[in-house]
């Protein structure tokens, strides 16, 4: 059964039940306490709920103990389908959807639940009083199921994408175990004791006392300002044009240990510093506003807070309460093992069903051990890797690494063609969806989730402008979509993923999810579950796969580790 809710400014609100097609199968009731209600259908019948958006009428219900099975969250879900008919990014609110069936002037959509000025209610959808809101849930719920019903997997994308909404108010609400003593420890340790007044920290400064001494100290050099590091090399001789790190670090001069130092504290002090904790940490719980599907791709973001750029230096102040422990789960070479799938190739998918895919690959490369190619651009992970001399594994990760992210020089290339050559239906997956982008056509995930079209500028660029810039243009975009048809399908099955765990810790009780990013969750339970929770997870992995994939020979393992702290995981 599914059930419409319409939510008033005052706590109460209407429900009406709905069959899965979204037509009435019951007359409305009002309520007067719309939490109660919702709870109390919730244990007679666990139905899935339709509301106008999760995170606007969700958090009240956690806040009050309410935690609802099943939810289709029309907003979430108006998006999706925008984005599979080419018009992704157009407003997806009730009321903008509802104009669109009635072919009505579609308004903007509404601030963020976060934005909302101090007298608008969670529950204000800002509907206008001259219609009924009930009417308009229930008639785009019904519109939107029509398009569903077309099109093959997308049901699934929009029940995942539905409870990945219900997940992060959860995670948003439960937090992040985040010991402030640990934190304030390890900036002291990094940094020296806490400033006041905006100074900075002792070792910063120090370290920019030593950067003015390393120039020859007769101008103080402000190692924040690019601007004067520029100069400051050019007035000894060294021209460079950037003061990223991995530029720094080509370079012979005294000066550079001291600022890529200082470039790495003062990076950890201004983006997780004792403001940043002042600010996100409270009662021992970091509680961080995630944004479902925030990325093109699927994957998630944050409204402040950082959540998914945690440094791992930090990583020891994520600590587990006194009996409990965290489970530390990741997906082990989730996206190669997805291209696996997706492309079909029987010799490809033979390795993908092997523990480690890029040992598996290796053979195709040889034994030899030769200097380290270029590896692509588009995966900084490996950009900035010191040259090393390579395994046939490593060779095996950076042609895979090339296929996925397009680019790559040098040896790098040569490894592409091995690749080519050994794993045919693989390479041509990922270059179909490369020309696909640069013919300005789209590409969807698995189930459908599609990437934006070009905007009007790109196909004016690439047909009226100059041969350089055109070119440029189409391998931009072909190198988007060639990474977006792996990281989209990753995105769908890692939501799978979370739906399936969040039921199965449901049915344990007390563990709680309290992280997710991309490939990778953080259960919090009491210590004696743990075991229970560690297989929990390899279940919902393991459903994913079939309900994503079917039958296929392509494993997706999950590397599980069970640690009081999240920097004993790895």
């Amino acid at each position: 059964m599914r059930i419409a809710v319409a939510a008033g400014a005052d706590g109460g609100g209407e429900l009406r039940p709905l069959a899965e097609d979204g037509t009435p199968a019951g007359p409305a009731e009002t309520v007067a306490d719309l939490v109660t209600a919702i709870a109390d259908r919730e244990r007679s019948g666990a139905p899935r709920w339709v509301w106008p958006a999760t995170a606007r009428l969700y958090p009240r219900l956690v806040r009050a103990g309410v935690r609802v099975a099943r939810c289709h969250d029309l907003e979430l879900v108006e998006s999706l389908l925008l984005g599979h008919a080419g018009h992704y990014g157009e407003p997806r609110s009730v009321r903008a959807a509802w104009a669109r069936l009635r072919g009505e002037p579609v308004p903007a959509d509404p601030l963020p639940a976060g934005e909302l000025p101090p007298q608008a209610s969670l529950f204000d959808d800002a509907v206008p009083a001259d219609h009924d809101e009930l009417e308009q849930v229930v008639a785009v719920h019904a519109e939107q199921q029509r398009r569903i019903a077309a099109l093959d997997g997308f049901a699934l994308l929009a029940a995942a994408e539905s409870a990945g909404s219900l997940v992060a108010a959860e995670m948003s609400h439960d937090g992040l175990p985040w010991s402030e003593t640990e934190h304030d420890a390890l900036l002291t340790e990094l940094l020296g004791p806490r400033p006041s007044g905006g100074l900075r920290p002792r070792r910063l400064q120090v370290l920019a006392d030593r950067v003015s001494a390393a120039f020859g100290g007769r101008a103080h050099v402000n190692p924040d300002s690019p601007g004067q590091i520029v100069k400051a090399f050019a007035s000894a001789g060294v021209t460079i044009t950037s003061t990223r790190a991995h530029v720094l670090k080509g370079l012979d001069h005294p000066a550079v240990p001291d600022l890529l130092e200082y470039k790495e504290l003062s990076r950890l002090h201004t983006a997780h510093g004792w403001t940043w904790l002042d600010t996100w940490v409270a009662g021992g719980r970091f509680r961080p506003e995630y944004v479902v599907g925030g990325v093109v791709s699927g994957r998630w973001a944050t409204n402040g807070g950082g959540a998914l750029q945690i440094p791992r230096v930090l990583r020891r102040a994520v600590v587990a309460d006194p009996g409990w422990s965290l489970v530390v789960a990741d997906a082990a070479q989730l996206e190669p093992r997805v291209l696996a799938v997706l492309a079909g190739d029987r010799a490809f998918a033979k390795a993908a069903a092997e523990g480690d895919l890029y040992a598996a690959l290796a053979p195709a490369f040889g034994g030899a051990r030769t200097p380290a190619a270029q590896p692509p651009a588009g995966d900084p992970a490996v950009a900035e890797r010191p040259a090393k001399e390579m395994t046939a594994r490593d060779k095996a990760k950076i042609a895979l690494l090339s296929a996925m992210y397009g680019g790559g020089t040098g040896e790098a290339v040569q490894l592409l063609g091995i690749l080519k050559n050994r794993f045919p239906d693989a390479f041509a997956y990922v270059e179909a969806a490369a020309r696909a982008g640069e013919q300005g056509r789209l590409v969807r995930s698995r189930l459908g989730r599609t990437c934006p079209p070009p905007s009007a500028g790109w196909r004016e660029l690439t047909s009226t402008g100059d041969d350089t810039s055109a070119g440029q243009a189409l391998r931009s975009r072909g190198r988007f979509t060639r990474n977006f048809v792996v990281q989209a399908t990753a995105a769908d099955w890692a939501l799978a993923l979370l739906g399936s765990l969040r039921r199965r810790l449901t049915a344990l009780g007390p563990p709680r999810l309290v992280f997710f990013q991309h490939d990778e969750v953080i259960v919090h339970t009491p210590a004696d579950l743990a075991g229970e929770v560690a297989a929990a997870v390899r279940e919902a992995g393991e459903e994913a796969r079939r309900l994503l994939f079917g039958d296929t020979p392509v494993v997706f393992p999950m590397e599980i580790a069970i640690v009081d702290r999240y920097a004993d995981a790895k």
